[in-house]
This record gives structure tokens, C-alpha cells and sequence, in this order.
């Protein structure tokens, strides 16, 4: 990605708001999406999805509690709850497939390490004030994470890779729409919409995965689901009509793409 914008003469980022993006980078992305594939050690991934419904209410209290932060709405918290409730209807019932193990309670903290991550590297990058573009933000983010990695991959080696056409599809997969389309259409939401309406992203995610599962793979859709899917559409329209972004001061930093907008 930084190649290809490198190529289109895009404005990198240098000096402070590079750092600013590497630490982004590394809390949301690193601890993050790391604490969440650590975790699936203990927790089954149904249930690891679940758990992850927790962290829009990680991203609206940091952001309430931080200095000039957007205030809490009790109509955005009751649309968090009912998107929370369809979730839990979309998942819950799979978790007597999978056997909980002993350290249930480990992972549910890793977990919760890994969305506080998550929430305070997401409003660290927001409040920053920068001229650059925030997708470009977002490949510099994916690149220090990847290289924060890069240590710990060699000094745990695990089994030998054996490659597949359906292996090497997949990478490619996550490359093109968990990375490229999906991380980057996050870091560009969050920089124009209020956190409230970013943070609610682990429900349309539950919405898309049972729908692809339905199309490609032929996964169970009834009545439950689309209940379910109507609790969480319900939700996530609650929180889109109370949501509002709030009065900026004077001194306040102003968002990345706005800045870009103006130069």
C-alpha cells in the first residue's frame, strides 16, 4: 500500500506524525488484533466473537472520560445494548458446540487487554492533528504492526508452513478485504464520524460473517438469525440517529482528512 502511494506522489508521513501513526499502529493493531488471536488459545472462536460485542462500550467510555472527549448519550448507549443483545442472539446458541476449557478466564482478559488496545490506539490517531490522508495513516499503522511482529514470529517458530491454493486464497483474502478494503475504510471512518457510530463496527461484522457463511458455504440462515440480524440493524439504527459529533473548540486538534481537505 505505501509503495503504491509512494508511486501516486501521495504526502507521506514524517517526523511526529509518524510516530503518531507507528503507535497507533502498534495499540490497535498489535495489541489489538494480537490479544485476540492469543486469546483463541483458550476461547473458541464463536465465543472470542462474542466477547469482542464488548468493545464499542471500551471505545464510547475511553473517549467520554478523555479531555474533551464526545459525552455519553443514554440513547446511543441503549442502541449499543440492543446491537448487543442481537449479537449474543447470533452467537450464544453455537457455544454448546465447543467445549469451554480451563482457561476461559485467561482469555477473556487477554481479550479485554487487547480492546482497550484497540480503543485508546483508535482515539490516540484521531485526535492527532496531521495533513495526511488517513488511508494513508492506515497502511503506515499495518506496517508497524507487522514489523512488531516480524521478532516474535522468529523467536516462536511453530510447525512448517505446508501452502495450499485454498491457504495461499485465503491470505490473499485477508490481504485484500481484512487489510487493504476493511482496515483501511475503518481508519477513514473513524476520522470523519463520531466514535459512537465507529465503534458498533463488531456488529455489522457478526451480520457479514453469517452472510458470507450463508452464501459460500451453505451455513444454517432461519428464523433466529434474521431476527437476530434485525436486532442488531435496530441497534446500529439507534445509535446512528442519537450520535452526534460535538462542538469543537478553538484549541481542539483538527481530524486528518479535514486538514488534508484544506491543503
Amino acid at each position: 500500500m505505501l509503495a503504491a502511494i509512494a508511486v501516486r506522489g501521495e504526502k507521506l508521513p514524517r517526523g511526529r506524525e509518524l510516530r503518531a501513526a507507528c503507535l497507533s499502529g502498534l495499540l490497535v493493531l498489535g495489541i489489538g488484533n494480537g490479544c485476540l488471536v492469543f486469546s483463541e488459545l483458550w476461547v473458541p472462536s464463536g465465543l472470542a466473537c462474542l466477547i469482542i460485542t464488548i468493545s464499542p462500550f471500551w471505545m464510547v467510555g475511553a473517549e467520554a472520560l478523555l479531555p474533551g472527549g464526545e459525552p455519553l448519550h443514554l440513547p446511543s448507549i441503549v442502541g449499543m445494548l440492543v446491537g448487543l443483545g442481537g449479537a449474543a442472539l447470533l452467537f450464544a446458541p453455537d457455544m454448546h458446540t465447543h467445549s469451554l476449557k480451563a482457561g476461559l478466564l485467561s482469555g477473556f482478559l487477554v481479550l479485554q487487554l487487547g480492546m482497550a488496545g484497540w480503543a485508546f490506539g483508535s482515539i490516540y490517531q484521531r485526535r492527532q492533528t496531521t495533513s495526511v490522508h488517513p488511508i494513508v495513516i492506515g497502511a503506515v499503522q499495518q506496517l508497524a504492526a507487522g514489523l512488531s511482529f516480524l521478532p516474535l514470529a522468529l523467536l516462536f517458530p511453530e510447525h512448517p508452513v505446508h501452502w495450499s491454493v485454498r491457504g495461499v486464497s485465503a491470505i490473499l483474502y485477508l490481504v485484500v478485504f481484512g487489510s487493504i478494503v476493511g482496515y483501511s475504510a475503518y481508519i477513514f471512518a473513524l476520522d470523519r464520524l463520531p466514535v459512537a457510530i465507529v465503534s458498533i463496527y463488531p456488529y455489522v461484522n457478526s451480520v457479514v460473517a453469517v452472510t458470507l457463511g450463508w452464501l459460500f458455504y451453505r451455513e444454517p440462515f432461519g428464523a433466529r438469525e434474521a431476527l437476530a440480524m434485525a436486532i442488531i440493524f435496530t441497534g446500529v439504527a439507534l445509535v446512528k440517529r442519537y450520535s452526534r459529533a460535538p462542538a469543537e473548540p478553538a484549541a481542539s486538534p483538527v481530524p486528518a482528512a479535514r486538514t488534508a481537505s484544506q491543503a
